[in-house]
């Protein structure tokens, strides 16, 4: 299967790669005149062939435009911040699983130095998400949201922002032993067939009351990954990979 990149744009015929994706393709990935790989803008994919590369660029001939669908299912991961290592292979792994949305949120138990210090990140998560996208051959990045401040209001606007049939279906995930499994959520009929669906994840302490009562008046659904207690970072890999079987494609 050939490797996919990311490029800001096709020109005619032609498509350039540049900056830091070049030299990794260059000088790591060693592309070489005449090899073929599959570009996307974010919209198209075609079919190209390397036609030079240096160190500042790769220049490609378009060859043949392939099919480019986007999924199905539309899946917005509303993730409460955590230590940065754990937090960024969360997120490494919901591009990889699809996800559209990544919105990191300040949960009222999120560390307020690290509340504190995770807008300066977004830019390393943006090259996280990117690259982690091209790995898994997907149409585009996912779209890093600004850092989230509001907490149990937060969970409180998402699902008020959203009306109609294009509403998500919105999965408020727990530690509480009352709360319904994931499995029987899904499988429990939905006023309209879910295209959209809404994760929110919680920090390593847990969610506070007022987060859960805010989301239950949210008509968030509460849900649980079963009895095991698990990291946040786990819980975002096994609960697309969950969804992603149930809903998508």
């Amino acid at each position: 299967m050939r490797r996919r990149f990311f490029v800001d744009r096709f020109s005619g015929k032609r498509a350039v790669l540049q900056g830091d994706a070049a030299h990794h393709a260059g000088r790591v990935l060693r592309v070489a005149p005449g090899e073929l790989y599959e570009l996307s803008d974010g919209s198209a994919v075609w079919l190209a062939r390397v036609d030079s590369s240096t160190r500042d660029a790769v220049e490609f001939s378009l060859l043949e435009q392939l099919p480019a669908a986007l999924p199905k299912l539309e899946t917005v991961l509303a993730l409460s911040i955590v230590k940065f290592d754990h937090f960024e292979w969360a997120i490494e792994k919901a591009a990889e699983l699809g996800v559209a949305e990544i919105i990191p949120l300040a949960a009222s138990r999120s560390e307020k130095a690290l509340v504190a210090a995770a807008p300066k990140r977004a830019a390393r998560w943006e090259r996280i998400l990117f690259e982690a996208a091209q790995q898994a051959r997907r149409l585009r990045p996912p779209l890093l949201r600004p850092l989230e401040p509001r907490g149990a209001a937060f969970l409180q606007s998402i699902a008020g922002s959203a009306g109609g049939n294009s509403a998500p279906r919105l999965l408020f995930f727990s530690e509480s032993t009352e709360a319904p499994s994931l499995r029987s959520a899904l499988h429990s009929p939905a006023p309209v067939p879910a295209s959209r669906v809404a994760l929110a994840i919680g920090p390593e302490g847990g969610w506070t009351d007022e987060e859960r009562e805010a989301a239950l008046r949210a008509r968030w659904v509460e849900v649980s990954l079963g009895r095991n207690i698990l990291r946040t970072e786990t819980a975002v890999a096994a609960a697309l990979a969950v969804i992603n079987f149930a809903l998508g494609e």
